[in-house]
């Protein structure tokens, strides 16, 4: 299992958009080269905050700002709006387990309840963080390493 990296690049520029709002029109080409990936990935993502009412994007090169307040963003939040999770499952069982064998005819029995329970953990703990928190230590980061 593995959360794509659509989410650390989504809160990469989410840091950059407050970072750098005072100094710099954060475009998605700005914000490429930050995060070192194509614009077109850039753009995607900031679709998708806009979708969840995060972000606000001016088209062209208008640029984009941070629409809810700092504290208000979770971490969730994000996740929510840029990982493709199917049906909210964040792990994707195999199709057919084998009816005929004893554990694949019970492995939904054995590990289903499990599986819901560690996505519960990770969601109500990426619930505490908000990007004010991210930011704060990322700021704190910035101080000592310029």
């Amino acid at each position: 299992m593995q959360i794509s990296s659509r989410f650390t690049i989504a809160v990469h520029i989410l840091i950059c958009m407050e970072a750098f709002k005072q100094d710099y029109k954060v475009t998605s080409d700005f914000l490429a080269s930050s995060v070192n990936a194509n614009p077109v990935v850039i753009r995607r993502l900031l679709q998708q905050l806009k979708k969840a009412g995060i972000v606000a994007v001016t088209r062209g090169s208008g640029g984009t700002k941070i629409q809810k307040p700092l504290d208000e963003i979770t971490l969730l939040d994000i996740y929510h709006a840029v990982e493709c999770v199917e049906k909210g499952e964040l792990f994707h069982f195999h199709e057919h387990p084998n009816p005929l064998c004893p554990v694949g005819k019970n492995i939904h029995a054995v590990l289903d309840t499990k599986l819901e329970q560690i996505q519960n953990a990770l969601e109500l703990e990426m619930n505490s963080i908000t990007i004010q928190d991210v930011i704060n230590d990322a700021q704190t980061l910035i101080l000592k390493n310029p």
